[in-house]
């Protein structure tokens, strides 16, 4: 079955692109974290998906954080940090956030699986999530960022939530009541 094929190609290559981050790129992105006076976290597509389901878990654990693009979010400052996800690195709206957050002196996480691309080169912080092998019958287009991206994400929650002391309990009473 494609099915079971797909499901082995994605976990193998996952694995094998998160096991490539160091140590020091978590240690650096928890700084930059809690340091932050606000996060804001943007990317389009299916990347700006795994963002936003990324933000809300900065919320349910209490960290000031906005979606760039959302009618409510407030001004990016110096003392903020910003999170970028794009496959490429290149995607028009990602690369010009990169330049302004820049200019306004804001803290920039980039997660891409190109380290030559426009954000890498703004980025604090680079995480590289590039696919060793790609089959695109088993996982197209950027499904093996986007997944590894997601993943990557759920775990940096793990270790915010060990750091602030923080569990599901304590993060379900900021869970959204008006669903």
């Amino acid at each position: 079955m494609k099915f079971n094929d797909a499901l082995q190609h994605i976990q193998e290559q996952i694995q094998k692109m998160l096991e490539e981050i160091g140590e020091d790129k978590i240690e650096k992105a928890m700084e930059y974290f809690f340091e932050a006076n606000n996060i804001f976290v943007y990317g389009a597509g299916r990347s700006g998906l795994v963002g936003k389901a990324f933000a809300i878990r900065l919320v349910h654990l209490g960290f000031p954080t906005f979606v760039i693009g959302e009618t409510i979010t407030k001004p990016v400052k110096k003392g903020d940090l910003v999170v970028l996800i794009s496959g490429s690195g290149e995607t028009i709206p990602v690369t010009m956030t990169a330049e302004i957050a820049r200019r306004l002196g804001a803290k920039i996480i980039s997660i891409t699986a190109n380290p030559d691309s426009h954000i890498a080169r703004f980025a604090d912080l680079l995480i590289v999530l590039r696919p060793k092998k790609k089959i695109a019958e088993l996982a197209p287009l950027g499904t093996l960022f986007e997944a590894a991206a997601w993943l990557f994400l759920d775990a940096i929650i793990a270790e915010l939530m060990a750091r602030k002391g923080e569990n599901e309990e304590s993060m379900k009473r900021r869970h959204a009541t008006l669903e």
